[in-house]
């Protein structure tokens, strides 16, 4: 059975996407801990980020470096703090979590935010690419 991801790259499931290429997807999570909360997926779904063969490991994490800057333009933060995971959704999986204190990586809490909210802000990720 496909994953939640899966379905969002294939345009089952709507999201905000904030950057995209052949291989990889960006977007706003859903239930985010912190504003500007990214995940960063392969498209080809796989269950474990370390059974990702290393090229592709690679550059999902080079793909997700590259929205860094972007997200620190449109989010102040002091730092993005990057986390793995994977126990949430069958399919590898980068969070990537701009910071002001460490309480903010805190995933047992979750921010409120509207889809207008998410809507607007994945524009301005897009937009500071």
């Amino acid at each position: 059975m496909a994953s939640i991801f899966s379905k969002i790259v294939s345009g089952e499931i709507p999201s905000f996407k904030v950057a995209e290429t052949e291989e990889f997807l960006a977007f706003l999570d859903a239930f985010p801990i912190t504003k500007g909360h990214v995940l960063v997926i392969p498209k080809v779904e796989v269950d474990y980020i370390f059974d990702l063969d290393e090229s592709l490991y690679i550059r999902l994490l080079l793909f997700a470096r590259s929205i860094v800057p972007a997200l620190e333009k449109t989010v102040p933060c002091k730092r993005v703090g990057v986390s793995v995971i994977g126990l949430e959704v069958p399919h590898a999986h980068v969070h990537l979590l701009p910071l002001n204190s460490m309480a903010d990586a805190d995933f047992t809490k979750k921010i409120e935010i509207t889809q207008e909210e998410l809507a607007e802000l994945a524009e301005k990720i897009r937009s500071n690419m």
